[in-house]
C-alpha cells in the first residue's frame, strides 16, 4: 500500500510537471472563477429558465479537460481535474477566511449602506456552503464523465483518429454530455432546493447552459486542436507520455 501511495504521488509530480504551466493555470482559474460566478443567477424575466453566471467562464474549463484528455489520456485528464478542485477549495478556504476579517471592502462609497454591501460581499467571496458543495460534486462528476465520453468517442475514429474532424467530434460530443451533466447536479442540488428553482427550471438550465456553452467551445475548438498540435510537435510531456508507455507494456 504504501509504495502504491508512493508511485501515485511519483506519477503526479511527473504529470503536473509535463502540462504546460499557462495551460494548467487558465483551467485552474477558470474553475475557481466558475464556481465563484455559480453564486449569481442571471435575470432573464422567463419562468421556465433560470442560468447563473458560471456558464460565463465554464466552457474554458471543458475546453482544457478535452486537450488534456486528447493529449494525455481520461485518467491524466481527470486526476488534474480533481486536483484542480482541491486547489479551489484551498482559495476557497482563503476567502473564508479573509471573509472573517473585521474591515471594509472597496465598495464602501454607498450612500449610509456599508454593513449591508460588506455583509453581501463577505458572504458571496466568503463562499455559501451549499454553493460550494454543489459546484464542488457538479464539476467532480461531470469532469469525470467529459473526460472518458471524451476518450471513448476518440475510440470510434480508425482512420485519422488525430484529425480536425475527430477531434471536433470529440469535443462537441464529451462537452454536450458534460455541460449537461454539470448544470443538472447544481440545478438540482443547489438550485432547486435553495433558490426554489422548479425542475422545469432546473432541466431547461442544464439544457440551455449546455447549448450555450457548446455554441462557445465549438467557436475555440481550433484554437485547442492547434495547442494539440504545437504540443506534439515540441514533445511537450515526453517525460510522462513514455512513462505510461512504459507502464502499459510491463
Amino acid at each position: 500500500m504504501k509504495q502504491k501511495i508512493g508511485a501515485f504521488f511519483s506519477d503526479l509530480r511527473l504529470l503536473l510537471g509535463s502540462v504546460p504551466p499557462i495551460t494548467f493555470s487558465l483551467f485552474l482559474l477558470s474553475v475557481f472563477a466558475m464556481n465563484l460566478l455559480a453564486n449569481k443567477s442571471i435575470d432573464l424575466n422567463l419562468d421556465w429558465l433560470a442560468l447563473d453566471c458560471g456558464i460565463i467562464v465554464s466552457w474554458v474549463s471543458f475546453l482544457c479537460m478535452d486537450v488534456l484528455t486528447k493529449y494525455y489520456g481520461p485518467k491524466a485528464a481527470t486526476l488534474l481535474s480533481w486536483f484542480a478542485i482541491l486547489l479551489d477549495l484551498f482559495f476557497c478556504l482563503i476567502l473564508f477566511l479573509a471573509s472573517l476579517i473585521p474591515g471594509t471592502w472597496g465598495a464602501f462609497f454607498d450612500f449610509g449602506m456599508a454593513q449591508v454591501v460588506n455583509d453581501a460581499l463577505d458572504s458571496t467571496f466568503g463562499g455559501t456552503w451549499y454553493v460550494l458543495i454543489g459546484s464542488t460534486t457538479a464539476f467532480v462528476v461531470s469532469a469525470a464523465v467529459n473526460n472518458f465520453s471524451n476518450w471513448g468517442v476518440g475510440k470510434l475514429f480508425r482512420k485519422k483518429p488525430d484529425g480536425f474532424a475527430a477531434y471536433a467530434c470529440r469535443t462537441y460530443i464529451s462537452t454536450a454530455i458534460g455541460q449537461f451533466v454539470d448544470n443538472l447536479i447544481f440545478a438540482f442540488l443547489v438550485s432547486h432546493f435553495f433558490f426554489g428553482w422548479t425542475v422545469v427550471q432546473c432541466l431547461t438550465c442544464a439544457a440551455t447552459g449546455m447549448i450555450a456553452e457548446l455554441l462557445v467551445e465549438a467557436l475555440f475548438s481550433p484554437i485547442g486542436y492547434r495547442v494539440l498540435a504545437r504540443w506534439k510537435r515540441r514533445g511537450v510531456g515526453s517525460a510522462y507520455l513514455e512513462a505510461v508507455q512504459r507502464s502499459k507494456s510491463s
